[in-house]
């Protein structure tokens, strides 16, 4: 990635958009055209061959007035009813939106700790390749229904940015009120001037963060920069942009003023590290010839290329690839555990369910969980 990071070389793409730009404040009703514009950036996007994911808020707001809920405050029971409500609604704002672009739309319910438990992480990022496998677009909010001290100020920043790391996207984008970082707050401090790139996050920056705005929306800058914490140390640049105006990602693309947070140096590789060095071997599944042949030039391990299994292990353990002679070619996470590949080895992907009597991932092991040593 150069210098500054753009758009048009990303691979894998995470938007986040919050409640002031998805729901009318005055009516209380998503803002159809501006989803439209949005959905038709996607699309465009998606034809050149980036794969998408949506991270949305705005469910709340969306019920709010519905619900006769306009106080300022509302009771952590409110916000959850509130929540259950708006979600129905937002999804079929972005089902509709994506549509009218000839795009599916998938929903995706999350909390903070289904990207920490370790399990959960694991099906979470199994399912979202999937969909982007298929061609979808996941649309990804906190599961605010059910939530607890999960809804709390900026959850979405920061659940945006755990997601673009465990989906290895290459940039995050948060759609803001504002377009980047300020030395200080543009609206009370005429002499506060545009930061065009942050290569590292000093203390000195994160001390740029303000207090929340009202109404609303729970974001803020302060919780951007957490999420530019989080996502440039999992090696995927982020960026802070306007996102009122129609079709901000176009022109984000073409250029339009952001703040651009420079991945870290041992980001994209950490990931990789803890699989090759941190973690303690669970068991060994020896490949043939074609199959080393195969990981050498980057791809994923199939069962095909599978001649035995050593170790009981569960998916989502550290296994070692070994070569026909024996010898360690790579370590990786197992997609399924030691029993199904002693059952899958030797067989195409296409007789997974025909074996196991279910269909799982194609893959024992994706390239994205697997080192060469």
């Amino acid at each position: 990635m150069s210098l500054t990071p753009s758009l048009a070389s990303a691979r894998r793409l995470v938007v986040k958009i919050g409640s002031a730009l998805v729901v009318d404040a005055q009516a209380a009703t998503p803002r159809v055209a501006w989803l439209d514009s949005v959905a038709a950036d996607i699309a465009a996007l998606a034809e050149s061959g980036v794969e998408v994911i949506v991270v949305s808020s705005g469910a709340i707001a969306l019920a709010r007035r519905a619900l006769g809920l306009t106080q300022p405050k509302l009771s952590l029971a409110e916000k959850q009813a509130a929540a259950a409500v708006g979600q129905i609604r937002l999804a079929q704002a972005w089902t509709d939106a994506l549509a009218r672009h000839g795009l599916t739309a998938a929903q995706l319910l999350l909390t903070l700790e289904d990207t920490e438990a370790r399990q959960r992480y694991l099906n979470a990022r199994d399912t979202l390749r999937t969909l982007l496998d298929l061609r979808c677009i996941p649309v990804i909010n906190e599961n605010d229904s059910v939530a607890t001290s999960e809804i709390r100020f900026g959850d979405n920043d920061r659940l945006a940015a755990r997601v673009a790391g465990m989906i290895q996207a290459d940039a995050l984008v948060l759609l803001s009120d504002i377009d980047g970082l300020y030395t200080a707050d543009p609206k009370t401090d005429p002499s506060a001037t545009h930061i065009p790139v942050v290569e590292t996050l000093t203390a000195e920056i994160e001390a740029m963060g303000g207090a929340p705005p009202p109404g609303y929306s729970s974001g803020g800058m302060r919780t951007k920069l957490v999420a530019a914490g989080i996502a440039t140390r999992a090696g995927c640049a982020m960026a802070i942009a306007l996102g009122h105006p129609n079709h901000p990602l176009r022109a984000l693309l073409d250029g339009g003023r952001c703040t651009w947070f420079l991945p870290a140096d041992e980001g994209r590789s950490a990931y990789k590290a803890w699989i090759s060095g941190g973690l303690q071997p669970a068991g060994t599944l020896v490949v043939d010839a074609g199959a080393a042949r195969a990981l050498a030039k980057g791809g994923s391990l199939l069962p095909a290329g599978i001649r035995a299994v050593e170790g009981l292990f569960g998916a989502g353990d550290s296994v070692v690839v070994a070569g026909p002679d024996g010898a360690a070619l790579a370590r990786g996470i197992a997609t399924y555990d030691a029993e199904d590949i002693r059952r899958l080895a030797g067989h195409r992907s296409d007789r997974i369910e025909a074996i196991l009597g279910w269909r799982g991932r194609d893959e024992i092991i994706h390239r994205d969980d697997l080192v060469l040593l």
